[in-house]
């Protein structure tokens, strides 16, 4: 079993639903972190709802390239990145292993916009990933790893464990996830979604990320990764009965604490 995991709720601050639901999930203790979208309409509500005790110090940034209008003016004039109107419409492909100059200081520009929204807002983020995991493409992924170093906080690996993974898709995701925390320096272990845990071995060590998309009020929660009948609460209990639940902010102070300890 995983020495600790983390549930983290994608989409926080995406709509009045999604930010009721992932609220619920905390209270009833199915979720132990999650990230939040800081362009979207429902993001000040979110922030409001960080400061609740239970929510405080345990959201990050789910940064956002292809949903909605940037928050920063250089992206916008970018054609890899949005469309004539100012809307994200990200061009990129999933393969690609570099960026101009100007697309790469466009997207720092936008990564620095959302994280400092953040901030303004009073919820300084935990640890950052991205929504429909752009920076698992390379050179997004680079970019936003040295920007979560030069922040002090963790970064998402790459899913690594689970179905669908071939040869070819192991090897590429394996060098990606070697990349970001050779640079950002703080990651769990292991990643994989609901469906991931309930139809494979779980890992014997490590921090395991699970990565959810709670979808419904009541003790089941549902998620977008599930089937409609099946239950997030059920999953998680079958296969991490005893498992410690516990946020980035948990990993980042023991990181903290074994840096020290070899000082």
């Amino acid at each position: 079993m995983p020495r600790q995991v983390i549930v983290n709720a994608d989409d926080f601050g995406l709509s009045a639903n999604e930010n009721a639901v992932i609220f619920a999930a905390f209270q009833a203790g199915i979720i132990s972190s999650a990230t939040a979208m800081a362009n979207m309409p429902a993001f000040e509500a979110a922030c409001a709802m960080a400061r609740h005790p239970v929510l405080t110090g345990r959201i990050g940034l789910h940064f956002n390239l292809t949903y909605g209008r940037p928050l920063s003016q250089r992206i916008v004039t970018r054609q890899t990145f949005c469309d004539s109107h100012g809307v994200f419409d990200l061009s990129l492909a999933r393969h690609s292993l570099r960026l101009s100059r100007e697309d790469r200081d466009a997207v720092h520009d936008e990564l620095q916009a959302q994280w400092q929204r953040c901030v303004d807002h009073g919820m300084r983020p935990s640890h950052i990933d991205s929504h429909q995991h752009v920076h698992n493409i390379w050179p997004i992924g680079e970019i936003v790893a040295r920007f979560a170093a030069h922040q002090g906080v963790p970064i998402r690996l790459a899913r690594n464990l689970g179905q669908n993974l071939n040869l070819a898709k192991r090897v590429f995701k394996g060098l990606l996830n070697w990349r970001l925390h050779s640079l950002a320096g703080i990651t769990a272990d292991y990643v994989c979604t609901p469906v991931d845990l309930r139809s494979n071995s779980v890992p014997t060590d490590g921090v395991l990320e699970i990565v959810a998309h709670p979808t419904q009020l009541g003790a089941d929660f549902g998620d977008a990764y599930l089937a409609p009948q099946e239950s997030l609460s059920l999953v998680l209990e079958h296969r991490l009965t005893g498992i410690a639940r516990v946020s980035y902010a948990d990993l980042n102070k023991e990181f903290a604490r074994g840096t020290a300890a070899l000082d």
